[in-house]
């Protein structure tokens, strides 16, 4: 069996706070999000009666935005699980880690999930923000 991530983050090519609002609201009972600084916006989800803190990160990595789940209770084991429900839910392209990162692990190696179900690994550089 597969181990829980401690928490979850992908990247969204493009979604509306509306669309994003919803998808939360049904997947972690969210209230909407609500900004929490330049470019930033958060809520605080709950998942099988734990709270899952959400922070969302406008343009964070190569014009994505980055949602991250800061919690171990989410719908979630892994963040291509995630990946795969937000690219059909939002209907963007997602993208994430391909997994733990340890040192020697390529960082520039992440997942790319489209509506639809198309997937693969992807070099993605850091640039250097």
């Amino acid at each position: 069996m597969m181990e829980r991530y401690p928490d979850i983050e992908i990247y969204l090519k493009s979604v509306s706070l509306d669309a994003l609002n919803a998808w939360l609201k049904s997947a972690l009972i969210a209230p909407p999000l609500s900004p929490a600084g330049k470019g930033q916006w958060k809520t605080r989800g709950q998942y099988q009666g734990d709270c899952v803190p959400v922070l969302l990160v406008d343009k964070a990595a190569g014009g994505f935005a980055s949602l991250w789940f800061d919690s171990n209770h989410t719908p979630w084991l892994t963040d291509q699980d995630c990946a795969q429900q937000a690219a059909e839910a939002l209907q963007t392209e997602v993208r994430c880690s391909l997994g733990g990162w340890n040192p020697g692990d390529d960082p520039d190696r992440f997942w790319q999930v489209f509506p639809g179900g198309k997937e693969g690994e992807i070099a993605w550089p850091d640039s250097g923000r």
